[in-house]
C-alpha cells in the first residue's frame, strides 16, 4: 500500500471491517447463492502500466491534497467458492471511470475533464474469511454503458476471473449489452449491487460477493 496507515485519511482501510459501520452487513457469513459469478469483458481501459498509488482507497491519490469528485462508496464483499469456503489471499483489482465518465487511460480521449484526484484503479487481497474492501466512488454511466466497476480476481490456486459489477436500479441497465448478455437471470442478478446502506461516516456501501468454482471452472 502506497500510503502509510499513520495517515488518518488512510487509516480507515487499514482497520477492521467494523470501521465501515457495517453492523447490518455481515461479511463473515457463508454466501447463500451458489451461482458462479459470470465472466464479463475486461474492456479496453485496464491500465497499461499500474499506477504508483494502487491501494484500495481510490478517492485519494498520493501526493495530491484533493479528494475525488462523486459520491463516496465502499464496495465490500467476500471471495468464496461454490461450497461457501473463503478464498484467502486472492488479489482483487478494480478499475472504473471517474465522475465525469472518463478513464485514466491513454485510449480514453473523450473531451471531458479528467479527475486527477481519482485513483481510477486499486487492488486489495482477500483476508482469511475471503473479505475484501475498497473505498471509491459510486460508478457513473459511460457512453453506451451502464454504471459499472471492472473486477479482476486472481490467485495461485484458481483460474483468473474478470467480471463487472453494476448498480442495481440504474436505468441504463436495461440497455447495457454486456449486462444483458448474461442469459441466466440469477447470474445476472449477482452482478447488480444496491447502494442503499451507509456506514458510520455516512458513505454509501455496496456488497459484491464473488463466487468461484471449487474445481476451477467459471460460468460463461
Amino acid at each position: 500500500m502506497s500510503h502509510s496507515l499513520n495517515n488518518p485519511r488512510r487509516r480507515l482501510l487499514g482497520a477492521g471491517l467494523a470501521v465501515f459501520g457495517l453492523t447490518s452487513i455481515t461479511i463473515a457469513t457463508t454466501v447463500q447463492a451458489v451461482t458462479l459469478t459470470p465472466r464479463q469483458s475486461r474492456g479496453p481501459f485496464y491500465p497499461t502500466a499500474l499506477p504508483l498509488d494502487k491501494d484500495n482507497d481510490l478517492i485519494y491519490v498520493a501526493g495530491r491534497n484533493g479528494i475525488a469528485k462523486g459520491e463516496i462508496a465502499n464496495v465490500v464483499g467476500r471471495v468464496v467458492d461454490d461450497r461457501g469456503r473463503p478464498v484467502d489471499r486472492a488479489r482483487v483489482e478494480i478499475w472504473q471511470c471517474d465522475a465525469h465518465g472518463r478513464y485514466h487511460h491513454s485510449r480514453d480521449r473523450r473531451n471531458v475533464p479528467l479527475d486527477e484526484n481519482f485513483q481510477g484503479y486499486g487492488q486489495s487481497f482477500s483476508d482469511a474469511e475471503g473479505g475484501y474492501r475498497f473505498r471509491t466512488i459510486k460508478p457513473v454511466a459511460y457512453p453506451g454503458r451502464a454504471p459499472h466497476i471492472h473486477f479482476a480476481i486472481s490467485g495461485p490456486d484458481f483460474e483468473p476471473l474478470v467480471t463487472q459489477m453494476y448498480v442495481a436500479g440504474a436505468p441504463e441497465n436495461a440497455r447495457d449489452f454486456l449486462l444483458n448478455s448474461v442469459s441466466d437471470p440469477t447470474a445476472r442478478q449477482q452482478l447488480l449491487v444496491p447502494f442503499t446502506e451507509t456506514n458510520a461516516a455516512g458513505e454509501l456501501v455496496g456488497r459484491f460477493d464473488i463466487v468461484l468454482a471449487a474445481d476451477g471452472r467459471f460460468s460463461g
